[in-house]
């Protein structure tokens, strides 16, 4: 049972957001600028990655770092606790790999599935 204090439910409210895995996965080699993650993920834009990776620091999964320089440089790193993430979310990517075709297949039948009838 997840209930709403379930320390499962945790997890899966940390990992449910779309992009949240993606950054995680992303950030697997090291620090890592804004833009450089922009350009390796593509499609999200620069507010909704500033906005995951503070929800991601604010969770203690990324460490911010900025440097005095000019321009200002910042650079984001998954924390220890973030690095404890990348096993699952690879076995999720393992298990998309492995099984995508299926899923696709399964959305491409219902789609062209038709529609019942209507007694009414």
């Amino acid at each position: 049972m997840f209930l709403a204090d379930c320390q499962a439910r945790l997890a899966f409210d940390l990992i449910s957001n779309t992009w949240t895995a993606v950054v995680v996965w992303s950030l697997r080699h090291g620090p890592r600028r804004p833009g450089d993650l922009r350009t390796e993920i593509g499609g999200i834009s620069p507010k909704v990655l500033t906005e995951t990776l503070r929800r991601l620091e604010s969770n203690g999964l990324v460490a911010r770092r900025s440097y005095a320089e000019a321009p200002p440089r910042v650079e984001y790193d998954l924390t220890d606790l973030g690095r404890t993430l990348l096993g699952p979310i690879g076995a999720l990517g393992e298990w998309a790999f492995d099984h995508a075709d299926e899923v696709l297949a399964a959305q491409d039948r219902r789609i062209r599935a038709p529609m019942p009838r209507s007694n009414g």
